[in-house]
């Protein structure tokens, strides 16, 4: 009786605990495949995040957009859209000039996909300023030029106001050749006219004279043009074709335009409508990047605007940094 009732005891004691065995191989099966699932899940959430991004920055290397606007801008995002487009052949970038204000206009009625301005979108008239936004990629320098054989390399800025208001007409009176003067204007609507009005004939209107869109072909004529004179970007000023002119004795520099000594400069704004997307996002990173603020930027005439002492706002108040 003795015996039976241990051999019971014994028995369950054995079911007992390989019961329990069962349970615990069981949990643990259980643990170490979530923990499995977890791990594919991850690697697989982390393969795809990947390659999102990946087809995302392709993708935003890709396609077509245009840009219009300031011609002083041209010679810069003409030469960075060319080497963008090399590093990223599935990208066309057009770009045309026309002026400041053409470039605000077209990106304002989103017929562009960037508009380039000299100017903020907030001195042109008639431009929805609250719904563009400003990328400021750069700074440029601007003076007047001459005819080469005109004779004189630097003016005061009274006599510049004198020059373009048509109060002197013959640049003998400046000590220079004996010719009657020229003036190679803008239209108004561009953005290197309103710069130089503003800053460097302190607001005041020109008087008639020749009137060209581009900057092209304001810098052809003052070449061709005994006893011509206009005012160009820095940028232009690649050859011996015209003569850039000193004011009272400042030098038209990029170092006398960051630390404020030289009047006559202007941000150079790329505007989208909202904020930037796409292929137009990519190129106005790539424009940001040290690769063109620090190689293609100064190699083309232009200013870091990170390099500048000084600064403006749209009312033309200018201050130290």
């Amino acid at each position: 009786m003795k015996k039976t009732k241990l051999l019971s005891i014994a028995a369950l004691l054995i079911l007992v605990i390989g019961l329990l065995a069962a349970c615990g191989s069981g949990n643990g099966e259980d643990e170490e495949t979530g923990g499995n699932d977890q791990s594919d899940s991850g690697a697989s959430a982390s393969d795809d995040t990947s390659s999102e991004d990946e087809g995302a920055s392709e993708e935003s290397a890709s396609g077509s957009i245009t840009i219009s606007g300031s011609s002083a801008m041209q010679p810069l995002v003409a030469a960075a859209a060319e080497q963008f487009m090399s590093e990223n052949p599935e990208a066309d970038i057009q770009v045309n000039a026309g002026g400041s204000g053409t470039g605000l206009s077209e990106v304002s009625e989103g017929t562009v996909d960037i508009g380039n301005s000299d100017v903020f979108a907030e001195e042109k008239d008639g431009i929805p300023a609250d719904e563009l936004v400003d990328h400021k990629v750069a700074v440029v320098g601007m003076t007047a030029a001459v005819h080469p054989e005109v004779g004189i390399e630097d003016i005061s800025k009274e006599d510049l106001k004198k020059v373009f208001t048509g109060e002197i007409t013959n640049w003998s009176e400046l000590g220079g050749a004996d010719v009657d003067i020229t003036l190679v204007n803008r239209p108004d609507s561009s953005g290197t006219r309103a710069t130089f009005v503003n800053f460097g004939l302190d607001g005041e209107t020109p008087a008639e004279g020749v009137t060209e869109d581009s900057s092209n072909t304001v810098k052809q004529i003052i070449g061709e043009t005994e006893g011509a004179i206009g005012y160009l970007a820095f940028s232009y000023f690649t050859d011996d074709s015209v003569t850039p002119l000193s004011i009272d004795g400042v030098e038209a520099s990029d170092e006398n335009v960051q630390s404020g000594e030289f009047p006559i400069w202007a941000y150079q704004h790329s505007y989208t409508n909202g904020e930037a997307e796409g292929l137009a996002k990519t190129f106005l990173d790539y424009m940001m990047s040290d690769e063109i603020q620090t190689g293609l930027l100064p190699e083309q005439g232009y200013i870091a605007a990170t390099k500048m002492e000084v600064e403006r706002d749209a009312e033309g108040n200018q201050t130290d940094k």
